[in-house]
């Protein structure tokens, strides 16, 4: 992740609901019907739809205030004992209404049937208002605001539009999962997080290809006067629109149960981007979020320890960035007090003296980045047979560094432009430089210089091997 994950106060209204599992097993067929019979060993209750973001940003280490309505009826009883104690939950109870339970039979890890107990009807003007004035009262505690709509009756669109319209003048992201046909009703919003069955609903978009995914993106951004634009793809990660338009992938695992993916992935989008993270690298979190509680059965969730894990594999690739990226990521880390350190170099053949280099180099500030020669560059400087690895094995070697935060590959002689481009804050070269002009001191806040380790260099290495 190249966003640090703090605390954060989250905001989530919507429909609060049971998810409930009878767990058993199937080993027989009914004499009575051609179906499975299931021996109930146990039954387990979990809070669902916008319950099941709250115990998603709850694993996730935020704050987080609950608000919703509910039936009062044995159901709401229910919801109020499993309620996490942490969150600070407001549920305006209705006579009128049923408290929404989903009741899941198990069978062996599967789901076999489900049955639901709901009401769909608006709930009462009486009940927005409630919800709108006490949320308008806490609405400086928050960072970010949450709307996870089950079309159940909670998210009006009148109450839609005045949360909305209330963030904006908070200035707090908002962030909505829709439902229905009609999105007129989350117009004005930060994103929205439709998958792309409701996307191509919505939109009126077959989703069968990149471009008619780019074109369904751009139709609700555009006509709903979004700030991005997002369609989440399931397996194949999450299409997002900024000033340009990328599908972020996710990397395949084992998938046991998809239930409650949709609430992980609109609750890690939260964290990140209460963290000041950029849209990609807040899709990119969602996604390895939601890989991990696919891989677990039921409405489940992940921790940021479990969601590091299983980015491990994708984060060193992710380390190798363009100037432009690393430009973006330098004004980040400054405006938070973090301080840059930049080196460069061919790091043709990765040796000890290389890994000791960038490990003191890094401990000179908060985030390292190295700049890399390219092929043609290294040509120019060490002569035709090098280098001996190509740009892409260096770049990837550097990245799996513990000590290397991020690689950034140029073409020119000297890193003078780079450096130049992404304005770092400390500028780190071997003590062979001292005495001598360093390029793009000049640009730089210091110049820090570190002793090369003795007798270590790529040059040697490849002479060594020659005379073999």
């Amino acid at each position: 992740m190249d966003f640090d994950i703090n605390s954060c106060h989250v905001a989530v209204i919507g429909d609060v609901m049971i998810d409930a599992y009878i767990w058993g097993s199937c080993n027989r067929i009914s004499p009575e019907a051609p179906v499975g019979v299931v021996a109930s060993k146990e039954q387990t209750f979990r809070l669902g739809g916008a319950g099941n973001v709250v115990r998603n940003l709850l694993s996730l280490g935020a704050n987080v205030s609950l608000f919703s309505v509910v039936g009062n009826d044995e159901n709401s009883k229910i919801l109020d004992s499993i309620i996490d104690k942490k969150t600070n939950s407001l549920l305006i109870k209705e006579d009128s209404r049923i408290t929404t339970k989903k009741m899941r039979i198990m069978a062996s890890k599967q789901q076999v049937l489900r049955i639901d107990e709901e009401v769909t009807t608006p709930i009462s003007k009486e009940s927005q208002n409630k919800l709108l004035e006490a949320i308008e009262s806490q609405i400086k505690n928050f960072d970010i605001i949450l709307i996870s709509d089950y079309a159940k009756g909670v998210i009006t669109k009148e109450l839609s539009e005045s949360l909305i319209k209330l963030a904006k003048k908070s200035n707090i992201p908002i962030l909505i999962d829709p439902k229905g046909e009609d999105y007129s009703k989350y117009k004005g919003a930060t994103l929205l997080t439709p998958n792309k069955k409701e996307a191509s609903i919505a939109t009126n978009i077959e989703l069968n290809s990149q471009e008619s995914i780019y074109r369904a993106t751009k139709y609700l951004k555009e006509s709903l006067n979004l700030d991005y634009g997002l369609i989440t793809l399931s397996e194949d990660g999450i299409a997002i629109l900024d000033k340009e338009f990328e599908i972020v992938p996710t990397i395949a695992r084992e998938v046991y149960d998809v239930t409650g993916a949709g609430d992980t992935v609109l609750a890690a989008l939260g964290v990140a981007i209460a963290n000041l993270a950029d849209i990609k690298s807040a899709a990119k979190f969602a996604n390895a979020a939601a890989a991990v509680v696919v891989a677990k059965v039921g409405s489940a969730t992940a921790t940021i320890e479990e969601i590091k894990e299983f980015s491990k594999d994708s984060d060193i690739e992710d380390k190798i960035i363009s100037p432009k990226e690393a430009k973006k990521i330098i004004e980040k880390k400054r405006a938070k007090g973090k301080r840059v350190v930049f080196t460069n170099g061919c790091f043709d053949i990765l040796h000890r003296g290389h890994a000791y280099y960038l490990k003191e180099a890094k401990k000179l500030g908060d985030t390292l980045i190295v700049g890399l020669n390219s092929d043609e560059s290294v040509k120019r400087l060490k002569g035709k047979s090098r280098p001996i690895n190509n740009q892409e094995d260096r770049a990837y070697l550097l990245s799996a560094l513990e000590s290397v935060d991020y690689v950034v590959i140029f073409n020119e002689d000297t890193p003078y432009d780079l450096i130049k481009e992404i304005k770092p804050d400390i500028l780190v070269k071997g003590a062979d430089y001292k005495g001598k002009e360093v390029v793009g001191s000049d640009l730089v806040d210091e110049v820090k210089l570190i002793d090369f380790v003795e007798g270590k260099s790529t040059t040697n290495i490849v002479n060594r091997a020659r005379s073999c």
